[in-house]
Order: structure tokens, then sequence, then C-alpha cells
């Protein structure tokens, strides 16, 4: 079989087919062949067979793509054709695919998929995704490699939890982009987020506020509302969460209960409210007038994206203790809202209470096989134990000493 005769054509040829004018189709050889249009188009077409079919495959237009790459491209497109690739199959499979730039993907991952997401969630998310769409929102999404998803998790500077959130947004929007077809791999494949921000670092070490500092904080001079729900934070262990949205439904103070309903932190469940907590729910419920909730939002900006009721933001009560801390004599170690969560667990296991119940008031799952068949709610139980607690710490408001006798003594 004779050898198919190549590189046919001269660069002094092309150009004088151009300065002529007229239209023309020139092998170059192996199917690569230079046009000349009517109306002064010159291009490299490709022409092949694949599965005993004839086919074209336009490579570029001259002179932007000269001789000797022209000749490069075809030899390239041969080799696939030899691997049983079409490649003018593939070409329009890629003018069929969509180029969507980066801020279009993130227009549809919140249309599609964010609105499904847990509203902390979408809250989390939702700023990520404003900060990658500045960093890279003009980006084509078929152009985005490892190093632009890199250089944007560098280049925020965040705390390592955001930044973790961050990487995780990142990862999902390009899955949604796997997952439509605008590219066939996800650009986060294979990074590693250690090497980029390090190590997580150590996860702060829960406070227990002694006897003394209990005494400065329940005698707070902080505003009525907030030195209220500090105290009904600590004398039932509840997430500020909980607190922060509580309606005002859900207290049943003629039954000295308050019910937490069902969230992605824990179960539902009824605390049982000792006497004096009932007392500050009922002030607490006062000062919040008309509101659905416990603790109704204070700024009017806030309570008119809400149809002029809505609950306190996250941060109120944190912030109110760091306000306090910074401005108060005499001073007391910084500390959180959760950090009484842990203050009161540590006392109550001071004051005799059994570790299960600590447990089970702080609505914590027990642990194992135990968690998983012990269904009892231990009312009874938690309410002895949140009433000793309450009575400990009205001890401390009066800076009395404490007399009470624990529990596992008096059982």
């Amino acid at each position: 079989m004779a050898k198919r005769q190549t590189n046919l054509l001269s660069d002094i040829e092309l150009k004088q087919f151009v300065r002529a004018g007229a239209p023309v189709a020139k092998s170059d050889g192996a199917g690569l062949t230079f046009t000349l249009s009517a109306a002064g188009a010159s291009t490299w077409v490709l022409r092949f067979s694949h599965g005993g079919r004839r086919h074209e495959l336009t490579l570029g237009s001259y002179p932007d793509l000269k001789l000797g790459p022209a000749r490069a491209l075809a030899a390239a497109k041969r080799v696939e054709i030899q691997q049983g690739i079409n490649p003018a199959v593939e070409k329009r499979k890629e003018k069929a695919r969509k180029d969507w730039s980066v801020r279009q993907l993130i227009k549809d991952y919140r249309e599609r998929v964010l609105i499904t997401l847990a509203d902390s969630t979408q809250q989390s998310y939702g700023r990520n995704l404003d900060r990658v769409e500045r960093g890279m929102g003009s980006l084509s999404v078929r152009v985005v490699g490892a190093a632009d998803v890199v250089a944007e998790i560098e280049r925020t500077k965040l705390g390592w939890v955001e930044a973790f959130t961050l990487w995780c947004v990142l990862k999902a929007i390009f899955k949604h982009a796997v997952g439509k077809r605008l590219i066939d791999a996800n650009p986060c494949a294979g990074i590693v987020l250690d090497a980029i921000i390090g190590k997580r670092p150590e996860v702060k070490k829960r406070l227990m506020l002694t006897e003394t500092e209990l005494h400065v904080l329940m005698t707070a001079k902080m505003r009525d509302v907030n030195l209220l729900a500090v105290r009904i934070a600590l004398a039932t262990g509840v997430r500020i969460s909980e607190l922060n949205t509580a309606l005002r439904k859900n207290v049943h103070l003629e039954e000295a209960r308050w019910h937490i309903p069902k969230s992605k932190t824990g179960p539902e469940m009824d605390i049982p409210l000792a006497p004096g907590v009932v007392e500050w729910f009922a002030r607490l419920l006062e000062l919040a007038g008309t509101s659905d909730y416990v603790l109704p939002a204070r700024l009017s900006n806030r309570l008119d994206r809400h149809d002029g009721d809505t609950h306190v933001s996250k941060d109120a009560i944190r912030e109110a203790i760091d306000y306090w801390i910074d401005n108060h004599e005499p001073k007391i170690r910084r500390f959180t809202p959760h950090d009484l969560r842990s203050t009161m667990k540590s006392h109550m296991r001071k004051l005799g209470v059994p570790r299960d119940i600590s447990e089970m008031c702080l609505n914590h799952k027990l642990a194992g096989v135990e968690g998983i068949y012990d269904q009892y709610t231990y009312y009874a139980e938690r309410r002895s134990a949140l009433e000793l607690w309450a009575a400990f710490l009205e001890s401390r408001m009066r800076d009395e000493r404490w007399n009470v006798t624990p529990i596992r003594q008096s059982a």
C-alpha cells in the first residue's frame, strides 16, 4: 500500500492563494486541506473516515493557525481517530456544553440546592457563596483549576472554621457543575485543606465559673432583659440558640415547664422549671410585651425585615456578656454563653447529681446501647436536679453559704 503524501503545501503558496482571493481547496496531504471561500475566509479542515463514514473537522482559521501548527494539530487529531475517537463529534459536544461563569453557577446552585438545606447552613454557605462570587465570579467554570481554588481560600484570610466552610462551599458548587456536565472533573479534587490553612486549632476548653464568679454574674449590672436571659440560660442549661428563638407559646408557667422543639442540635424536650426560674421567665415575658418571642428583636432594621416581630439575633446575648465583662468591676474571666452549660454540668456533679441525670439536663443523648433502648425522659429526676441547681444559684445571688444537702446524700 502506497504511503500517503504529506506536506504538499508551502507558506509561499498559502500567501499566494490569499492574495489571489479566488475560492480554492488545496490538500496538504493525509486529509489536511486549506480552503479559501468566495468571501475571503481561509480555513484549515481535516477530512477523515470514522465508522465507515466521511467527516470534516474545522481546525482553525489561517493565518491565525499557521501551516506548521495546523499540521501538528491535524496529526494530534489523527491519533485520536486511531484511538477510536471521533474529534468532530467531540467538538459538537463541546460546543453544546454550556459555558457558564462561576457567578451563573452560584445562582443556579442557590436556586436548586441551597434552598433545600437547613436555615443555619443556608446562612453560612450563603455568605461564603458571596465571597466566591466576589473573588472568582467572572471566571468561566471551564477554566477554573486547582490553583484558582487554592488562591480563593488563601485570599480570604479567614479563621479556620470559616475557611473550612468556604472549602465545603467550593467543593459543593463545582460538584454541582460536574452534575450539570458543565465540567468533567471537580477542580477541588486532590486539594488538601491542611496544606493551605494548617491543622485545625485545638478546640477551646470549656470554662467552669467559680462560686465567686457566679455571685458576680447573678448580680450583674446588665439590662434587665439580658440579666434575666443569662440567669435562665445558666439555670436551665439550654443552648443559647434555644433561648434566643424561644416562643412564648412553649413556655408553660402554670405547669413550670418549658418545651424545647426538636432541632438539628437536639431532640424535643420538656424542661422542668424551678420556682425561681418561673419568676424570671414571668418577668421576661412581661418585658417582651405582645411579641410571640421570649426575647424579641430590639433593632428596628431587624424588626422591619421580619414584618415587625422576630427573635433577637444569635449574637445578642454573647455581645451583652462581652460588653458587661469589659465595663464592670470586679473583673471576671471572659466566658461565652456555651460556658454556662459547662458551668452547670460541673457544679451539678459537685452537688451530687448523677452523671446520667446531668447529661439528660443538658439534652445530651446517653451513649451506646443505653441511649438506644432507654427512652425514659427522667423528668422527675431532672426536676429535682434543676431545682437543686437553681437553689444553689439563688444562694450565690444572695452571697449566702451553701447548705443544701446534695442529692446523693439525701437519696
